[in-house]
């Protein structure tokens, strides 16, 4: 039997609030267990929450830029469930009134796009966290995280294969990162990832049994937990199996997908309106002014960088629902300039917005896009990921970088001295000038001096001119190469060039 994978996904994402969803309390990472907590992320009895309204903020500017309708009237459900690190016995979400719904991304599915639909986004709090320790008989609870404003977004089962769930994730996370509402963490759990997974026959409309996988952390492990349970349904299927309902933890170490418990339905966590927050009604006025301080968002951004004449970048996204009817906002156009790059280069300058703004700082002060383009993506990027250091605390400046493609530009110093002095412009805070001037690295370009060099070089090198004059070209490449090392790589090669063809008589 032939079978066709339906994939769709849940994303929880930690929105970048100081404070809780319904309290006070800190959203910091990495302090002692149970230090962030107050009588009503603890969920004692008499505590009332207050709804956070900068995480009502980001969810709507999310929710604007995944082309969703955004809700006038939102009312906040309990739902109900037990586990230890939930300490009030249910999750303050939403259900029937979500904050986001009907939205869309578009992907890359081989050679072509697809739009991967969003069907909602809600807004609601995380749980705990249970601590398993090693060599102890119990487990502990950090309520720490309890609290947490997260912003739920479930897509339709449109993904049919690892590599789309992948593209999905990258995409989504990559625009919540320069909306600057997630900050995208997959091992802090600031953005975690839960597929569900089903097999059908080829052709069959109706759905199989899904299955949600939890406990993955990086875009590899999606790809792999997703790859296997693909192999593990079609041999339970072909054997004459049955698929249950359930979820399953990705076991890293194994490779392999575990048993967590069975899935519950929606039925099962009785939701019901929260009593003590009252419905969330948003003002039209107040939503309309997010969306024109909405940022380029990295698909248009790539687009432009391609782009090879001056282009109107479409930048104001979604619709509005007042009530129960969604009304279409009038579109506005900002001209952007545009860069003429590949594909491959837009993509990695833009999965950044902080290298993004990088590459177009430095092309303000030195229009030459390609040859920023490389700088970025090669010797910046290395050193940048070798010390592990963001681009927004970067030692070497976009106008410090621009000093030394001019200097490049205007015959002071080679490419290749160029790109061995970038380590120590990196580390040292020093200035290309003060670089070049204390080693002595300015390039030569004078006639005189060079042509002793390469006077020197021919002297050396009789099998190579008696070649060249036999017609073999490229062995010009070879003599440039030698007068460059004999002058350090100080000659100006351009010069060397034009100096040795006058020497070869051509």
């Amino acid at each position: 039997m032939i079978y066709e994978v339906v994939i769709g996904v849940e994303v929880h994402a930690q929105l970048r609030t100081k404070s809780k969803m319904f309290c006070g309390c800190t959203t910091s990472f990495g302090s002692s267990p149970n230090s962030q907590t107050c009588p009503v992320c603890l969920g004692l009895p008499g505590s009332l929450p207050v709804i956070n309204r900068m995480a009502v903020e980001m969810a709507v500017r999310a929710g604007l830029a995944l082309n969703c309708t955004i809700g006038a009237n939102n009312r906040f459900a309990r739902k109900n469930y037990f586990y230890p690190d939930l300490p009030k016995g249910y999750q303050i979400s939403q259900y029937e009134s979500p904050i986001c719904e009907h939205g869309w991304i578009e992907i890359a599915a081989g050679d072509s796009k697809k739009r991967v639909r969003i069907r909602r986004a809600h807004l609601e709090e995380d749980a705990g966290k249970n601590v398993h320790e090693t060599g102890t008989s119990g487990s502990r609870v950090d309520l720490n995280r309890a609290g947490t404003p997260l912003l739920e977004i479930v897509t339709e089962p449109d993904m049919r294969s690892a590599d789309e769930v992948v593209a999905y994730l990258k995409g989504l996370r990559d625009i919540l990162m320069y909306l600057e509402v997630c900050d995208g963490n997959m091992d802090e759990g600031s953005f975690r990832c839960e597929p569900n997974l089903s097999l059908r026959p080829l052709g069959q409309k109706e759905f199989g049994t899904k299955v949600e996988l939890k406990n993955i952390n990086s875009f590899k492990f999606v790809k792999d937990a997703i790859e296997f349970e693909i192999k593990r349904q079609t041999k339970v299927l072909n054997e004459g199996g049955e698929i249950h309902q359930e979820t399953r933890l990705w076991n890293i170490e194994q490779g392999e997908t575990a048993v967590m418990r069975s899935k519950e339905g929606a039925h099962d966590y009785r939701y019901f309106p929260d009593p003590d927050l009252v419905p969330l009604k948003l003002d039209r006025e107040w939503v309309e002014e997010f969306k024109s301080s909405l940022p380029e968002l990295p698909a248009a951004r790539a687009k432009r960088f391609v782009g090879k004449e001056d282009i109107i970048q479409d930048r104001i996204l979604p619709a509005w629902v007042p009530s129960e009817q969604a009304i279409q906002s009038p579109r506005k156009f900002v001209p952007q300039p545009v860069y003429g790059l590949s594909e491959y280069e837009a993509g990695v300058l833009t999965a950044s917005k902080g290298i993004a703004d990088y590459f177009e700082a430095c092309v303000k002060l030195f229009n030459q896009p390609k040859t920023v383009s490389n700088w970025v993506m090669g010797e910046l990027m290395r050193e940048l990921n070798n010390s592990g250091t963001d681009v927004s605390v970067s030692p070497v400046s976009p106008q410090r970088l621009v000093s030394l493609l001019q200097m490049v530009d205007k015959g002071t110093i080679s490419l290749k001295v160029a790109r061995d002095i970038f380590p120590e412009l990196y580390s040292s805070g020093k200035t290309p000038e003060q670089i070049v001037q204390e080693k002595g690295l300015t390039q030569v370009s004078d006639e005189g001096a060079l042509g002793k060099i390469i006077d020197d070089v021919l002297v050396k090198n009789p099998a190579q001119v008696a070649q060249f004059k036999e017609g073999k070209q490229q062995v010009l490449g070879f003599l440039v190469g030698q007068v460059m090392k004999a002058s350090g790589s100080k000659a100006n090669p351009g010069k060397v060039n034009e100096l040795l063809k006058k020497k070869l008589g051509v």
